[in-house]
C-alpha cells in the first residue's frame, strides 16, 4: 500500500456499506411496511451491537463484528481447486457428529449477546442445512450472508428469504458463463442467473462471491460484468483471492501484478459505483493493517464445532461443544496469534495463515491441541 494512502478500515467500510444498503432498502420498500419495519429495526440493532463492542473494548476485551460459521461439511459440487475439499473439510457423504440446529442456535444467541453483527454461513453447501438457516432467520438482530453455490434455491427458500430479511444469499459466480461452468460445472451459470432474476423480481437483496484467479481477474472486475450483476439487483460483491492448496493449482493464484490491478480497480469501483458494496480478501486485510482472522475481525467455527482462525487455516484448540463462544474466542491459539506477529507479517499473497502454516502448527502444538478439532 502506498504510504500516502489512508489506511483502509474494512470493518468501518462494511458497517457503512450495510447501513447504506439498509437505507436504500427502506426507501425502496416504503410501500411494503413489513420490510421497511425490518430494515429500520435491523439498523437500530446494528447500532446497538456496535455500542456493545465499543463498551467491551473500553473494558479491555475485543469483540469482532463478524463470525464465519461453516454449518455443514457436505457439498454437491466439485469445483476446480476447492481449498475446502483439499483440506478434507468438505466431503460428499453425509458427515457425522456435526453440530445440530439447536447447538447452532445457541451459538447465534451467544453471538447476539456479545455484539456480533454479521455471521457468514458457509459450508460445504450451507443450503443443505435448511434447519439451521431457518434458526438463523429467527435472529433478526444479526445479518446472515449465506455463501451458496445456488443450486438448492427453491420456492421454500425464496419464501424464507422473503419472510426473514436478515438472510442474504451470496451466490458464487466466476465471471461469465464459460468460465463459471468450467470451474463449477455445466449449467451452473444459467441457474445462478435464473436465481438472480427471481430475487430481483421479488425485491429481495442478494450478493455475489467471486473467486479471483489469474484467468478471470480482469473479467470479474470489469464494468461490463459488474453492471450485469447490479442491473439484476446485486447489492454486494465479495472478491476472494484463490488460495492454492495443491502444487497443480498454483498457476491460478493471483500474483503481485494481478493483486495490484484488482486493488486499483476496487478503489475505482467504490468511488464510481457506490450502489454496490465491494469487499476484497485478503486485499482489504493487507491495506487495513494485517490479517483480521483469529478474532481480530472474525473467526471461524467449523461444522463439528472447532473454533479456527479462519476457513483457510483449519487448526483448533477449542470446541464450542465444550466451551462458550466467548471462551473459544480467547483460546490459547487465538490469543497467541493476536499477540504475535504472524497476522501482521508480509506474505506473497492469498492467506498469510496458510502460507505460514508451520508457525501456526507450532503454536497449536504448544497448546497440545489437534488439527480440525
Amino acid at each position: 500500500m502506498n504510504g500516502a494512502e489512508k489506511e483502509f478500515d474494512i470493518q468501518a467500510y462494511m458497517t457503512k456499506g450495510v447501513e447504506r444498503v439498509v437505507a436504500d432498502a427502506v426507501k425502496a420498500t416504503l410501500k411494503d411496511p413489513r420490510e421497511s419495519a425490518f430494515m429500520i429495526k435491523f439498523a437500530a440493532a446494528s447500532r446497538a451491537a456496535s455500542k456493545k463492542r465499543k463498551k467491551a473494548e473500553e473494558e479491555g476485551e475485543h469483540i469482532p463484528p463478524f463470525l464465519i460459521a461453516s454449518i455443514t461439511s457436505r457439498c454437491n459440487l466439485h469445483c476446480a481447486g476447492c481449498y475446502s475439499r483439499c483440506n478434507h473439510a468438505t466431503v460428499d457423504a453425509e458427515p457425522v457428529a456435526q453440530l445440530t440446529s439447536e447447538e447452532w442456535s445457541k451459538i447465534f444467541c451467544e453471538a447476539d449477546e456479545m455484539g456480533v453483527s454479521f455471521i457468514l454461513l458457509a459450508g460445504g453447501e450451507p443450503m443443505l442445512r435448511r434447519d439451521i438457516i431457518e434458526a438463523a432467520g429467527k435472529r433478526s438482530n444479526i445479518l446472515f450472508p449465506i455463501f451458496t453455490n445456488g443450486t438448492y434455491m427453491d420456492e421454500r427458500y425464496f419464501d424464507l428469504f422473503d419472510k426473514c430479511r436478515n438472510l442474504i444469499p451470496v451466490m458464487s459466480i466466476e465471471g461469465e458463463k464459460e468460465i463459471t461452468d468450467a470451474r463449477r460445472g455445466a449449467g451452473i451459470y444459467d441457474k445462478l442467473i435464473g436465481n438472480m432474476d427471481e430475487f430481483h423480481q421479488r425485491g429481495l437483496i442478494f450478493g455475489a462471491s467471486i473467486t479471483v484467479t489469474t484467468e478471470n481477474v480482469r473479467e470479474v472486475s470489469s464494468d461490463e460484468f459488474l453492471k450485469k450483476l447490479s442491473d439484476r439487483g446485486c447489492k454486494a460483491v465479495i472478491f476472494v483471492e484463490f488460495v492454492p492448496v495443491t502444487d497443480d493449482s498454483k498457476e491460478l493464484a493471483p500474483g503481485e501484478e494481478e493483486r495490484e490491478y484488482l486493488r486499483k480497480e476496487i478503489m475505482r469501483l467504490r468511488a464510481e459505483h457506490p450502489e454496490m458494496v465491494y469487499i476484497s480478501f485478503p486485499g482489504d486485510e493487507k491495506s487495513s493493517g494485517g490479517c483480521v482472522a483469529a478474532g481480530r475481525g472474525f473467526f471461524h467455527i467449523n461444522s463439528h464445532g472447532g473454533a479456527e482462525p479462519c476457513p483457510f487455516s483449519p487448526y483448533s484448540d477449542s470446541n464450542v461443544k465444550n466451551t462458550s463462544l466467548r471462551e473459544a474466542m480467547h483460546s490459547p491459539l487465538f490469543t497467541a496469534l493476536r499477540s504475535g506477529d504472524i497476522l501482521l507479517d508480509d506474505h506473497e499473497g492469498g492467506c498469510v495463515l496458510y502460507e505460514k502454516r508451520e508457525q501456526v502448527e507450532a503454536l497449536l502444538a504448544q497448546s497440545g491441541a489437534c488439527r480440525n478439532e
